[in-house]
């Protein structure tokens, strides 16, 4: 049975638990929060002996968990996750994981000291049957010639920004915007698809703080361009596709992936779609529970190390983006 901590009691945190809870081997026992009383009414919605906690020290140092899930604001990620490695917990941190390659560059050195340490990063379509049927038909392709991969998706924070607050998602100083939120679910496309772009450019439309509500960013390849289209001021229900030599692979949505379609050379179709759980995370969880519950496996060691060598990518792309189109976090001048 591994044991489970988490930072963080919004509904990403609850949608977790759920699907440890449908896949099985697991019991939440720890839970933090600033507010202590939140803590406590979501521990109440679960089973079990849990014990809420206001103090991430004595959370760490007192908590009795094995494995801890972080779904805290993005600029919280890198300290709380170095905190858990120091701590000796494996880390399950939501995407995105860092901030900038500098914060990343830290936590691999961590984990290259706690060799038994397991670390992964919370992209949950990456681990969907429909993202690894797509990679599938995708290597089948003869001639790529780019695509377009769309995710706009109204936030429910924006009305408060319009209004004057500044929820963090929409923050300089808690490293959020579009491009960090949304637009790394496109990032982790194209980066497990075609690999590591040749140069990145963010065309960001800024709101009145200087973060990115929406924007469309290019990737240029050897021999194609991929166009990434995103945002959270907007709500977008174009599909996506990749474009071969006559054929072409659809994609109802290139984060939410609910349906891939195979269109060949003649006009034909097939339909490529996977059943998938109810809960998107619940193909996550039980990735990181097969390696979690065998953590002396080689196999299961290197698992992570290729997980770890994409997420690692993927942060890289979203700095690259950020910096060609001057967007900067607080998070960024930390360690200048």
């Amino acid at each position: 049975m591994l044991k489970l901590g988490v930072i963080g009691t919004g509904w990403i945190t609850k949608q977790f638990v759920e699907a440890t809870q449908e896949v099985g081997g697991w019991q939440l026992t720890s839970v933090f929060s600033r507010n202590l009383e939140r803590a406590r009414a979501f521990a109440a919605d679960f089973a079990g002996e849990i014990k809420g906690y206001r103090d991430l020290d004595t959370f760490f140092a007192e908590g009795d968990f094995d494995v801890v899930y972080i779904a805290s604001p993005n600029s919280l990620h890198f300290a709380q996750a170095r905190q858990a490695i120091l701590a000796d917990k494996h880390v399950i941190v939501e995407k995105p994981a860092c901030s900038n390659p500098n914060e990343m560059k830290v936590l691999i050195r961590l984990l290259r000291r706690k060799h038994h340490i397991f670390y992964f990063e919370a992209a949950r379509h990456f681990h969907e049957p429909n993202f690894k049927a797509a990679e599938r038909q995708l290597r089948k392709m003869k001639t790529l010639q780019g695509a377009t991969l769309t995710y706009l998706k109204y936030s429910s924070r924006f009305d408060d920004f319009l209004a004057g607050s500044e929820p963090n998602v929409f923050s300089l100083d808690f490293s959020g915007g579009a491009l960090q939120d949304l637009g790394v679910y496109l990032v982790y496309d194209a980066v497990s698809w075609f690999g590591m772009p040749q140069k990145a450019m963010y065309f960001p439309h800024k709101l009145r703080n200087g973060i990115d509500g929406k924007g469309v960013a290019i990737l240029q390849y050897a021999d194609f361009e991929v166009t990434l289209n995103l945002g959270k001021t907007a709500t977008s229900y174009l599909p996506s596709e990749i474009y071969g030599a006559r054929d072409t692979l659809w994609l109802d949505n290139a984060a939410e992936l609910k349906k891939v379609t195979y269109f060949a050379a003649d006009g034909s179709k097939t339909d490529l779609t996977q059943k998938t759980a109810e809960n998107p995370m619940v193909a996550e969880v039980k990735n990181f529970t097969a390696v979690l519950q065998r953590p002396e496996s080689l196999s299961n060691k290197q698992l992570m190390e290729d997980w770890l060598a994409v997420a690692v990518q993927v942060n890289r792309v979203l700095y690259s983006l950020r910096q060609s189109a001057q967007l900067q976090f607080r998070a960024d001048f930390e360690f200048r």
